[in-house]
């Protein structure tokens, strides 16, 4: 097991519990946007999904959590973590499921399509720092999570590639960053981009956004209603705890906005 002893790492729970995801305790550790993120994911019954940029696994385990008719394949670069990955996925009864390939996401993704291996969808959580504008992480897990180690471009770009025609590539990122997220997604081939904000209250700015993107698919964009977290006192609206703790998908095809009473 990775790390100098049980003492760097910690056991912790989503989706209300019924995820446990053993993480570090220093360097990147999973919030709410994987939640989020594995939410919003739409796919067929039966369906093979790529997880690009695994890391311990949560976005994987939260989306085999909520659809037990997935199997998934993750991909990790670093061996540690992707033992880790493995030791949750054992541990939430998904070892079955899941399969976790340790390797940069170029080359492994390059190997899938040189194998002629595809996939009906991809959910990613990259990097949200570009190297030029980040400040170096003294723990180099941190480090590695939240600052691109590829641009963004090409992190989208190897997410595409083993991708089916009419497939989905959902992700999150940083609102301030969603030029370079349409752009990526068209350079790679992937249209019809529908964004989400994720306001975290109802009178601030959002600074996440999920989007999503089809490969060969030149529809129009679309701008979404969106999501609300907090309430007014801090509390998460009805809308992000059904999402966060129960497990309910977060629809593309409609509002999100929550109908909760002022506070």
């Amino acid at each position: 097991m990775a790390g100098d002893g049980e003492a760097d790492w910690s056991e912790d729970h989503l989706l209300g519990g019924r995820v446990r995801l053993r993480q570090p305790r220093d360097g990147y550790r999973a919030a709410i946007d994987p939640v989020l993120l594995a939410a919003a994911v739409e796919a067929k019954p039966g369906a093979v999904v790529l997880d690009a940029g695994l890391g311990a696994g949560a976005v994987a385990l939260c989306l085999l959590a909520r659809r037990p008719d997935l199997r998934l394949i993750g991909i990790e670069s670093d061996p540690a973590t992707a033992a880790i990955a493995r030791v949750n996925a054992a541990a939430n009864d998904v070892a079955d499921r899941l399969d976790v390939r340790c390797g940069t996401l170029e080359a492994v993704a390059m190997a899938m399509t040189d194998a002629g291996e595809s996939v009906d969808g991809v959910v990613t959580n990259p990097p949200y720092l570009s190297a030029a504008a980040a400040d170096a992480s003294p723990t180099p897990g941190r480090q590695r999570s939240n600052v691109e180690s590829v641009a963004l471009s090409t992190w989208i770009a190897a997410c595409a590639r083993p991708l089916r025609m009419k497939g989905v590539l959902t992700l999150i990122h940083r609102a301030d960053r969603l030029d370079d997220v349409i752009l990526a997604l068209h350079r790679a081939g992937c249209a019809e981009v529908a964004v989400l904000p994720l306001w975290p209250r109802a009178d601030v700015e959002a600074r996440r956004v999920l989007v999503r993107g089809r490969k060969g698919i030149a529809g129009p964009a679309r701008l979404l209603p969106g999501l609300v977290l907090h309430q007014a006192d801090g509390r998460f609206t009805a809308a992000a705890e059904a999402i966060l703790r129960d497990g309910t998908a977060l629809g593309w095809k409609g509002s999100t906005l929550p109908q909760d009473s002022p506070s």
